[in-house]
């Protein structure tokens, strides 16, 4: 009888990620934290990194005592060979499976203009948001097909869909290339049962955007400019990301979704 009432009261499985693996990098705060925090909530078994091992031990710990089943190694994803570290201690973690990818790690360089930036910010910048993500992709590549119906999510930008300002040409480049780049893997790893989509956020309120949002000029202009007259929440990030990987959209693959509260569509702006 108990087994029976189990049964019924158990989630519909198009909406749980019990059982399932995921691998989450930059996990120990801002967007990070949050997506580990959701899928694990949701069941998945996760592992992340991040290149502090003291923010990494402390992020684990808290986890644990929420009872979510979240391991974590130190990993500078901006490294060739960190990577392949990385991705071989995940291929042994989860027997040669990985259900979710989620490419978050990224950082930004501001300068006043685009005319400041420099060769090697150029470089650091793309090896760091884009590189990263597309060669953590090859190397999870046939992990996500042995699991047979594998999920990769990129966390790009608003700013890789409009101009943001000066200090963004470059971050935003990386961005736009991540957003091709999941249209592309999504047609071609299609036929291996993996999906791919990217989130790309406005201003949320984590501790990369809180030097700006502490100005009060650039925080005004942000309200401006989104309809719904604030910035995001990590949380309203991360249940998009969740949902992405969610057995239940199993035909939504190959797009980018704007969590901005209007601010891509919002042509004028009345104040």
């Amino acid at each position: 009888m108990s087994s029976e009432v189990e049964s019924k009261n158990r989630p519909d499985k198009r909406w749980d990620l019990r059982g399932m693996t995921a691998l989450v990098t930059g996990g120990t705060k801002g967007l990070g934290h949050a997506i580990v925090e959701e899928v694990a909530a949701l069941g998945a078994i996760v592992h992340t990194c991040a290149r502090n091992q003291e923010q990494l031990n402390e992020s684990i710990r808290e986890w644990k005592e929420k009872g979510f089943k979240v391991t974590g190694s130190v990993c500078d994803v901006s490294s060739d060979a960190e990577r392949e570290k990385l991705m071989k201690e995940v291929s042994s973690l989860f027997d040669g499976k990985l259900d979710i990818l989620v490419n978050n790690a990224g950082t930004n360089i501001y300068k006043a203009t685009t005319l400041d930036y420099t060769a090697d910010d150029f470089k650091f910048l793309m090896d760091t948001n884009l590189q990263s993500a597309f060669h953590l992709s090859q190397l999870a590549h046939p992990l996500l097909k042995a699991s047979g119906a594998g999920n990769i999510v990129f966390v790009s930008s608003i700013a890789s869909v409009v101009s943001v300002n000066s200090q963004f040409a470059v971050y935003s480049a990386s961005k736009a290339a991540m957003n091709q780049l999941t249209r592309n893997l999504a047609c071609e790893w299609a036929k291996d049962s993996i999906r791919v989509n990217a989130v790309a956020p406005w201003f949320i309120r984590t501790p990369l955007t809180a030097p700006s949002l502490a100005d009060e000029n650039i925080f005004k202009e942000v309200l401006i400019r989104t309809p719904m007259r604030r910035v995001g929440e990590p949380g309203e990030v991360s249940s998009v990301v969740a949902f992405l990987c969610l057995p239940a959209p199993g035909f939504l693959t190959g797009q980018v979704i704007c969590i901005d509260g209007g601010m891509s569509v919002n042509g004028f702006s009345m104040g």
